[in-house]
């Protein structure tokens, strides 16, 4: 029986953006609030995140072309269709892929009144949810309004459901978002909540940062994605560009 899986399987999380940086900031700063104008959907790359986004295309690129990634599925968040435009614009695709699809089952995780709030925000302006999440843990706690972690995952559910369906046997890059990433590897992996948080608590997914699977065909009936590389980072290192893993807008819903 053919795998039902893709042959590769990258996941990525996008480039460094704007609401990165303002995050940071924010934090240092020791503020409630972020400062960014725009939506969360519309939050660019900053100019870095471009260039981690074009290093990134460049490794791609020296693979064979029939290694490359020839489907391309992305958040329809600004910062990760721009990364996955940059990463084809710097050869990374293979010539036959298609532009890449957005699907919004890859969105950020949402944050509801929460959104746009430091630590020191939420403990301030909602010390409710605080204590909520404190008893909960990140991965059921679910602010008013937004998601916990069991939500992405169900509709994560649902993606690998298509990737399967649709894309057995390609070389399939997913452009996503940290808690995107660690979610697939919670599914894909079979974990328990303990052991994702384990991998969430040793650091951040760092920004352009590859999450390889491969299929092992022999495996069982329908072949299984077996795990090659995590939080990779090294496309960054060999071209130059710094490497950063900053959480996105908020700290403490994560």
């Amino acid at each position: 029986m053919a795998s039902r899986w893709p042959e590769r399987l990258w996941i990525v999380r996008h480039g460094q953006s704007a609401g990165n940086v303002a995050r940071d900031l924010a934090h240092n700063a020791g503020v409630t609030h972020i400062d960014i104008a725009e939506r969360d959907v519309d939050v660019p790359l900053s100019e870095l995140g471009a260039r981690q986004a074009c290093a990134l295309g460049d490794w791609f690129g020296k693979l064979p072309e029939h290694e490359r990634p020839d489907v391309v599925l992305s958040s329809p968040y600004l910062r990760a269709l721009r990364t996955a435009d940059i990463v084809r614009e710097c050869g990374g695709f293979s010539p036959d892929a298609h532009r890449q699809v957005p699907d919004e089952r890859l969105r950020e995780k949402e944050f509801g009144i929460l959104d746009r709030l430091t630590t020191a925000g939420v403990a301030a302006g909602h010390p409710e949810q605080a204590e909520f999440r404190r008893l909960l843990g990140k991965f059921y706690h679910r602010p008013p309004g937004g998601e916990s972690w069991c939500d992405v995952i169900l509709r994560l559910r649902s993606a690998l459901d298509t990737l399967s369906l649709h894309h057995a046997g390609r070389r399939v890059l997913v452009v996503s978002h940290q808690v995107v990433v660690l979610c697939l590897r919670y599914l894909l992996e079979e974990m328990t909540e303990a052991e994702i948080l384990a991998i969430d608590r040793a650091g951040d997914v760092a920004n352009c940062a590859v999450t390889e699977y491969r299929l092992d065909a022999a495996a069982g009936p329908n072949g299984v994605l077996r795990l090659h590389d995590y939080n990779f980072v090294a496309p960054l290192i060999e071209q130059g560009a710094q490497v950063t893993s900053m959480p996105d807008a908020i700290v403490a819903a994560r």
